[in-house]
């Protein structure tokens, strides 16, 4: 099972809640980017486009459990950059654990055998290790040679632990259906407990912006994935809800739920999500009551456009999930539908263009000084 049962009662209650307290608006998962800086650099990521004063900058453990307890989301995914550069990641995770949050350290493993010591095996952690394809391939992926052997190391050094262990894997339009099946029949090889599986979004600073995944192809691809696993008689271990992987294939009309999967950073919370950033704010109180949450999201934002990704359609379709749960079952017992009609895509028509802004508000969040052209109101671009 890609998420544990304890977890899924856990995020259920909490969803019905907001519900019954009739809250519109509230968070699944905190993103938290503790820095920036990586061992890396893979051209698919823009995270470490700053100046190293900026790759410099490192968010305090105090500042980590505050974001979390601010914004009261039952599960947290540490990111960056890598993590376990932070020389607090350890205190980090052991704050958040004891406060019985779901974290999912993200990593890419080099540094999990020097830094292993410093985490406790729990059924709150989960190492969420990036592997993009099977050797050569996620080589390619992260622009560096010999970084699958060592990520398959350990991986099984940590499972030999107790520790539990997902895969977090991007495919681009480059992929190949066979081969992410090979990864999943690999992953599972290996006893990983979960498999995260996402289409890229295409970050502004990526250094490759040519091989971004279309809402079209990603629907086409996903259902030539699943099509090959039914094939194999195989159910891979998905750390996702049945009908976010159905809306991957293009059986769900969802729209993005942006604040589900709110983002706190070195420079605040930053608006309005975890894949765009359009501005920062000191509360997450400003970030949820200020954000113009309507002018983002597919059909609203040239930016917008192609994303299907978790952190945005995740929240959406696990609401749904809770809204609906005969429809979740469903799925989950039946599989994903590879054939047959789409659902109906949104509309482009009426999009606004998009405003590159990236530049402009790392200048006020370096300098400190308030955004006022962040998009609370203001629609001007620089």
């Amino acid at each position: 099972m890609g998420v544990p049962l304890r977890q899924q009662l856990r995020v259920g209650a909490y969803i019905l809640k907001q519900r019954l307290t009739g809250t519109e608006r509230y968070p699944l998962v905190l993103m938290l980017e503790p820095l920036f800086r990586c061992n890396l650099a893979c051209p698919g990521c823009g995270k470490i486009d700053y100046p190293d004063h900026i790759l410099n900058r490192r968010l305090s453990v105090d500042e980590c459990v505050g974001a979390a307890e601010e914004c009261g989301a039952p599960m947290v995914s540490i990111a960056g950059g890598e993590p376990l550069i932070h020389k607090e990641m350890g205190e980090v995770v052991a704050e958040l654990v004891k406060r019985k949050k779901f974290v999912y350290l993200c990593t890419n493993a080099l540094l999990l055998e020097k830094k292993l010591h410093l985490f406790e095996p729990s059924p709150y952690l989960t190492f969420s290790v990036h592997l993009d394809g099977l050797g050569e391939h996620h080589d390619r992926a992260v622009d560096k040679d010999g970084v699958f052997e060592k990520t398959v190391e350990a991986i099984r050094l940590v499972k030999s632990k107790g520790f539990r262990v997902n895969i977090n894997t991007t495919l681009f339009d480059n992929a190949k259906a066979d081969d992410a099946v090979a990864l999943f029949d690999f992953a599972r090889e290996l006893g990983v407990e979960g498999i995260t599986v996402s289409p890229g979004y295409a970050y502004e600073r990526a250094p490759d912006q040519e091989h971004f995944f279309t809402r079209q192809r990603t629907k086409t691809f996903f259902r030539e994935i699943f099509a090959k696993a039914k094939a194999k008689g195989v159910k891979y271990p998905f750390s996702q809800s049945p009908l976010f992987l159905d809306f991957l294939a293009g059986n769900q009309e969802y729209r993005c739920t942006p604040w589900g999967n709110p983002t706190r950073n070195v420079f605040g919370w930053q608006r309005p999500c975890y894949l765009l950033n359009e501005g920062y704010v000191a509360t997450f109180r400003e970030l949820m009551e200020e954000t113009e949450w309507e002018t983002y999201g597919t059909g609203n934002y040239e930016k917008c456009a192609d994303c299907m990704v978790h952190c945005g359609y995740e929240a959406t379709a696990v609401q749904d999930m809770v809204r609906n749960p005969l429809k979740g079952l469903i799925v989950a017992l039946k599989g994903i539908r590879t054939d047959g009609p789409m659902a109906p895509e949104i509309s482009l028509e009426n999009q606004r263009p998009a405003e590159f802004v990236f530049d402009r508000v790392v200048e006020k969040a370096t300098s400190g000084a308030p955004d006022t052209k962040a998009r609370t109101g203001a629609s001007d671009a620089a």
